[in-house]
């Protein structure tokens, strides 16, 4: 806890960001920080709730509730409230591979499920942590700690997304030689070319990040897809244990009439093309596609259509709109949607403040489903029809969608973004292992053990849960290295 009385005494108060208005002319990031004293006092907040479930990390309703990495948020938190830096990192440090991109990326389950937020505005956890990160660093605490000791077990770890990094990170600690592969031409996963730069900077805290812990002694590959550019024969011949952390990287597809046209592209291609330019050209290159002077639709009311909004933005788009099949949360938890369950509340994003700012409206329309996508004599999208829907319960109690006539809208077109999810991981590699599968598609192998159908394959996040949090792409990535790690005991 932090101070006793003080969730009483002190308001909730985050760090402002930019300005949408002036944001938006840059791909920096936006947040801002608050002065320590008053950091402090955030730390104060934490109460003494005898039962604190913001570090549970627990499912429930289908969400996570409270942090799935079990982060210590009350010790760290009273120890910000004390001025007690270096004693909050360690204790960060213990349970959180990397805070810097939970710090910045995590929509915190934690706060979700912080007591106070029972009553008050919940206690700033998520900006505490990235606190604490980003302080060590400006006060250069955060040094490379390569292991005293090697063991003679060699493991590879392929795809460099949180969970593999989690995982080699782990791995190297003990002492084990550790290569990760991957087949982008930079180290992160999703962490590089899946987030927007905005929300996460890829040189002063990816790739810093990177080099850290290329200097604690583990070996990264890229530009090498396993089971393409690297036989899997000498994958397995090569390596004591393997652990697959590639992702679910199968973007969910629209089957309408009209998807094969010119212009309705996979939003993560869009994303990761223009995050891949902007690194090696800042943008000059032409390697992206480019949403300047056009009429924006995306299909999807996620984190993944919000980036593409901001994106877009920022590229100049005349007009973006963002379609969400579900309905309009609540500004308030709803009664069938009790602490400590994750809050499914209304909540303005980034790219939706910045739309707001630009266009005067939130560029979300709810309860839209697309109809069909129409093009123009030269094969290339310049419509999306829509029609709105209700959601009904049928006789078995479930939920159904029902078209309202009437409704039915046509939206101009010149690109449309998918950003409906993900389905499962990519095929080849896991085909070619000859891996078991569950019913989603993903590699089949048990939470906390993470053991596939072959002996030494061990499988984390994505790839093995499905389509997830990078917190839990992080503690999956932990506990598959310490399960990898007993089994190569027995060895």
């Amino acid at each position: 806890m932090g101070k006793s009385t003080g969730f009483l005494e002190y308001n909730r108060e985050v760090p402002k960001d930019r300005a949408p208005l002036e944001r938006i002319k840059d791909w920096a990031e936006f947040h801002l920080e608050l002065p320590e004293e008053k950091q402090q006092l955030q730390g104060a907040r934490c109460m003494d709730c005898g039962v604190p479930y913001c570090h549970s990390g627990m499912m429930i309703a289908g969400g996570a509730s409270g942090c799935p990495i079990h982060n210590l948020i009350p010790e760290w938190n009273d120890m910000i409230y004390k001025g007690l830096w270096k004693e909050a990192l360690a204790r960060l440090l213990n349970t959180n591979n990397f805070p810097e991109f939970t710090g910045r990326v995590c929509p915190a389950p934690c706060e979700g499920a912080c007591t106070v937020g029972l009553n008050e505005p919940q206690v700033t956890i998520k900006v505490n942590e990235c606190t604490i990160i980003d302080h060590a660093f400006k006060e250069g605490w955060i040094t490379p700690t390569p292991p005293k000791h090697r063991t003679d077990k060699k493991i590879a770890v392929v795809g460099s997304g949180p969970a593999g990094l989690a995982c080699a990170a782990e791995l190297n600690k003990a002492g084990h030689n550790v290569t990760v592969y991957e087949r982008a031409d930079r180290i992160g996963g999703l962490l590089m070319y899946g987030i927007p730069n905005m929300k996460l900077d890829k040189i002063d805290v990816v790739q810093r990040r990177v080099d850290l812990m290329t200097a604690e002694g583990i070996n990264f590959v890229t530009s090498t897809e396993v089971g393409k550019d690297y036989p899997v024969a000498a994958l397995t011949a090569d390596y004591d244990a393997v652990v697959l952390c590639g992702g679910a990287t199968k973007p969910r597809d629209l089957p309408v009439e009209g998807r094969e046209l010119q212009g309705v592209d996979f939003a993560i291609d869009f994303l990761s093309a223009n995050t891949k330019s902007l690194l090696d050209s800042n943008l000059a290159d032409g390697n992206y596609t480019s949403a300047k002077d056009k009429h924006v639709v995306i299909i999807g009311g996620g984190d993944t259509g919000t980036d593409c909004v901001a994106t877009s933005i920022r590229h100049g788009c005349k007009s973006v709109l963002q379609l969400e099949i579900m309905p309009k949360p609540p500004a308030t938890r709803a009664a069938n949607n009790p602490w400590p369950e994750w809050p499914k509340t209304y909540k303005l994003d980034y790219g939706q403040e910045e739309a707001v700012a630009l266009y005067s409206n939130d560029p979300r329309q709810y309860c839209t489903t697309t109809k069909k996508i129409v093009g123009d004599a030269n094969g290339h999208v310049k419509e999306v029809h829509t029609v709105e829907i209700e959601w009904l319960a049928d006789e078995a109690g479930r939920m159904i969608m029902k078209e309202i006539p009437g409704t039915e809208k046509v939206l101009p077109a010149d690109l449309v973004l998918l950003a409906m999810g993900f389905l499962g991981p990519d095929d080849l590699l896991v085909d070619q292992l000859g891996l078991e599968r569950d019913p989603r598609s993903n590699v089949k192998a048990d939470y906390g053990v993470y053991q596939t159908s072959v002996d030494n394959i061990f499988a984390a996040g994505d790839i093995r849960r499905g389509q997830s949090l990078v917190v839990w792409a992080i503690n999956e990535g932990r506990e598959a290295a310490r399960s990898c790690h007993h089994y190569l005991k027995t060895k």
